[in-house]
C-alpha cells in the first residue's frame, strides 16, 4: 500500500519526523551533495533529501507515483515534481546520472520491473541509492509511520534483489536506532540512540541505506538445446502418401541392399 501524499507530509512536519529527516539525510551524505553537474532523479516521497542536491547537481527531478499523489518541489521557482508511473518512468534511456529511491520499494507490487527500469534510466555507471525499512527493526513494525508500511528487507534480501536486477551494491549503512516515539525524552536521546547503535552495530536500525551501481553487461540465459529427431519427418504434397522413417530409409539404400 503507497502512503499518501497528505499523510507523508504530515509526518515529515512532525517532531519524530524531523529527526527522521535529519539522521537519513546524514546517511546520503555524500551522495546527494557532490552531485556537481550531474542528472538526479528521486521516485517516491524525497522531497526533504533533495535541497543539497539542488544546490549543485546540474537537474534534479522529484517524481511520485500517481497512487501517492504529488506535492509541489521546490517551494520556490520553478516546479520540479511530477507525477509518474514508476515501472513507466517518462524518460530516455541512460537520462540520469543518480537515483534516489525512498519511500516506494517497500510499497510497490512489483520491485524487480522498478529496479529494472531504474536500471534503463541510469546513464553508464549509475548509481542508486535505495532507502528501506529494515525487516528486524522497531520502525517496520510501527504502522504510525511511512516507514512501518509495505514490506520490509533483510540485508540480505535486498541483497539478493539488488543483483538479480543488475545492481552491484557497494556502500551499506544503518539508522533510526531509536524507537518511533513521539515523547520528548525520547526526541531528545535520539543521538545517543544513534552513537551506541552504529558504534555496537546492533540489530534493529529503522532502515537500511545502500548505494549500488549498475551493472554494465546483462547476464546471459544458458537454454538447454533439443535434442535433434532420429528421423527428421517427411514432408510430401498434399494427397500424396507419406512413407514412414524405415521406409524412407529403405529407399535412401543402393540397389540390392534391402
Amino acid at each position: 500500500m503507497i502512503v499518501d501524499i497528505v499523510a507523508l507530509q504530515s509526518f515529515y512536519e512532525t517532531p519524530l519526523g524531523a529527526v527522521a529527516r535529519f539522521y537519513v539525510g546524514r546517511a546520503l551524505d555524500g551522495f546527494l551533495d557532490d552531485a556537481r553537474g550531474q542528472r538526479v532523479a528521486c521516485l517516491g516521497y524525497g522531497s526533504p533529501y533533495l535541497e543539497s542536491a539542488r544546490a549543485c547537481a546540474e537537474r534534479v527531478l522529484a517524481l511520485m507515483p500517481a497512487r501517492q499523489g504529488v506535492a509541489r518541489w521546490p517551494g520556490e521557482g520553478a516546479n520540479a515534481a511530477a507525477l509518474a508511473d514508476p515501472l513507466m518512468l517518462p524518460l530516455p534511456d541512460g537520462a540520469v546520472d543518480r537515483v534516489l529511491l525512498v519511500h516506494l520499494l517497500e510499497t510497490t507490487e512489483d520491485p524487480e520491473e522498478l529496479l529494472y527500469e531504474i536500471w534503463r534510466t541510469l546513464a553508464p555507471g549509475g548509481r542508486l541509492k535505495i532507502v528501506v525499512p529494515n525487516r528486524r527493526g522497531i520502525w517496520s513494525r510501527t504502522d504510525t509511520t511511512p516507514f512501518g508500511q509495505g514490506r520490509p528487507y533483510s540485508r540480505s534480501q535486498l541483497k539478493d534483489l539488488l543483483r538479480r536486477t543488475m545492481f552491484t551494491p557497494e556502500k551499506w549503512s544503518e539508522t533510526l536506532y531509536m524507537p518511533p516515539l513521539e515523547s520528548r525524552a525520547m526526541l531528545a536521546t535520539a543521538g545517543m540512540w544513534e552513537k551506541f547503535g552504529t558504534r555496537l552495530s546492533l540489530p534493529f536500525p529503522g532502515v537500511h541505506v545502500v548505494e549500488a551501481t549498475k551493472q554494465m553487461h546483462r547476464p546471459l540465459e544458458v537454454r538447454q538445446t533439443r535434442r535433434a529427431l532420429r528421423f527428421a519427418p517427411v514432408l510430401a504434397p498434399s494427397g500424396a502418401p507419406v512413407p514412414t522413417p524405415r521406409a524412407a530409409v529403405r529407399e535412401s539404400l543402393p540397389a540390392g541392399k534391402g
